[in-house]
């Protein structure tokens, strides 16, 4: 199974009184955003599943890919890892999925998968995207850094 983890891109800070899942991307993050779609509409299967945290910035995120996306309230901006995976239903989906959420349950996610210590905190760059692919093969499996993607680098 192939597992796309997006982070947001730039949001801005939340105004007093504003809910951190009201905040919008910057110009910035908008331009990141332009980078990591253009990058994933050359390389994302068609048939791909793409679900997205209800916060604003990553709906404004993963609205420049321009296909067909689901809001997911598992991947909210306070969940975790085991959440994630769950909605995603890794390793067993059967189609790629793309995820569109947050730190720090993206990193570690990724950290899970690979078998990385939990205790050390891994960057994973707004705006960013890293591919991983899973495999199983009777009762083990194997996990595979395919790609990071840095907007910056696009």
């Amino acid at each position: 199974m192939d597992l796309l983890l997006w982070r947001h891109a730039h949001a801005r800070d939340a105004l007093p009184g504003e809910s951190d899942m009201d905040r919008p991307l910057t110009d910035k993050g908008r331009r990141q955003s332009e980078k990591i779609a253009h990058w994933l509409n050359k390389h994302l299967p068609k048939e791909s599943l793409v679900l997205c945290s209800p916060a604003v910035r990553t709906v404004q995120t993963v609205q420049v890919l321009g296909r067909p996306y689901q809001l997911c309230e598992q991947i909210r901006p306070d969940s975790s890892a085991a959440s994630l995976l769950a909605a995603c239903q890794w390793p067993h989906a059967a189609t790629p999925v793309l995820v569109v959420a947050h730190q720090p349950f993206l990193s570690q996610t990724v950290s899970q998968l690979l078998g990385l210590p939990l205790t050390q905190p891994m960057s994973f760059r707004k705006g960013s995207l890293w591919w991983l692919c899973g495999e199983v093969t009777g009762s083990s499996s194997a996990v595979k850094l395919l790609t990071i993607q840095d907007p910056d680098l696009c």
